[in-house]
């Protein structure tokens, strides 16, 4: 069974989990989160982040494995992302779900929202 999410302008059919993964944009460090849609909404189940610096500090919990911190983020369910766009950072965010990857604001925009779709 798919579920649908929004990313900006994009639809998806989904098994129900995605990751979303960045560069941070001062310390070039790959930070990395797995999301599932419930019904409650949008559930975060695993941060990553390989080193930590500025702003990117590990999560409560967070234990090493294999050259990244791993934790289980402490969210409620959250009705929707929203993801800065600035063109700036040289990268955007890229998108995988079910073995497929899609980059999202590489160039300057308003921010990209992902939510389920209505």
């Amino acid at each position: 069974m798919s579920t649908c999410l929004m990313a900006g302008t994009l639809m998806l059919a989904i098994s129900g989990t995605f990751t979303l993964s960045w560069t941070h944009s001062v310390e070039k460090t790959v930070w990395e989160e797995t999301w599932d849609m419930t019904p409650a909404g949008l559930v975060a189940r695993e941060a990553r982040v390989r080193g930590s610096g500025a702003g990117m500090d590990p999560g409560d919990g967070a234990r090493l494995v294999d050259g990244w911190w791993v934790w289980t983020p402490s969210l409620p369910p959250q009705t929707a992302l929203t993801l800065a766009a600035s063109g700036a950072t040289g990268s955007g965010w890229r998108l995988c779900a079910d073995g497929t990857c899609h980059d999202l604001g590489t160039t300057a925009s308003d921010p990209i929202q992902v939510l389920p779709c209505p």
